[in-house]
């Protein structure tokens, strides 16, 4: 097995395969050389540096491309921030309640695999309050304006549940804050995905 540096000249999402000019073929490339699971469309740039792990020297095809990196001329790859992974469901609050008026701060980081550094989340939110009216807001922690972000809610029937989901920024340090108004409200809340 051998490790040869190439240059990324096209990448198939579909066939999850790519075209690489290797260094040391600078009039010939590769075609159809799968690619790692873990590069897609945002590092497996056209220009992007790579590396190629070939299985057998003497077969070109028997290979993958199984990095991308920058040089520091080039600036590739520097994935875009907002590709979305899905992961497992996870219930990250399970029938926590909130009084009215009060905010909890909740760290989604490091749990359900959310990794430290995501820059938000996609969940599924669910509440339920004795007191018509009521209703949540999930925001970033501690933002400026907490009426930019989501809003689940009003409740129209004592005792009935809400449901919702979206997508939410989290802080620098993975956090959300989900504040209850007009009523204590009980709320549970998953997440499924996240945004880097």
């Amino acid at each position: 097995m051998i490790i040869k540096r190439g240059i990324i000249q096209s990448f198939s999402a579909s066939a999850y395969t790519a075209s690489v000019l290797l260094f040391e073929a600078t009039s010939h490339f590769l075609t159809g050389i799968p690619v790692s699971n873990a590069l897609d469309g945002t590092s497996a740039v056209t220009g992007a540096l790579c590396a190629v792990l070939f299985f057998d020297e003497q077969n070109p095809q028997d290979a993958v491309v199984i990095a991308t990196f920058a040089n520091g001329t080039n600036g590739l790859p520097a994935p875009a921030p907002g590709r979305v992974v899905f992961v497992t469901g996870f219930r990250q609050i399970n029938a926590a309640t909130i009084n009215s008026g009060v905010t909890q701060t909740v760290t989604l980081a490091g749990a359900g695999a959310i990794p430290p550094g995501a820059l938000g989340v996609i969940f599924k939110a669910f509440f339920t309050s004795p007191t018509v009216g009521a209703f949540i807001t999930i925001t970033p922690h501690a933002p400026a304006d907490s009426n930019a972000y989501v809003t689940l809610g009003n409740i129209q029937v004592a005792n009935a549940y809400v449901n919702g989901g979206g997508l939410v920024q989290l802080d620098s340090n993975g956090q959300i804050d989900i504040k209850a108004s007009m009523g204590n409200c009980t709320v549970s809340l998953y997440t499924h995905g996240y945004i880097i």
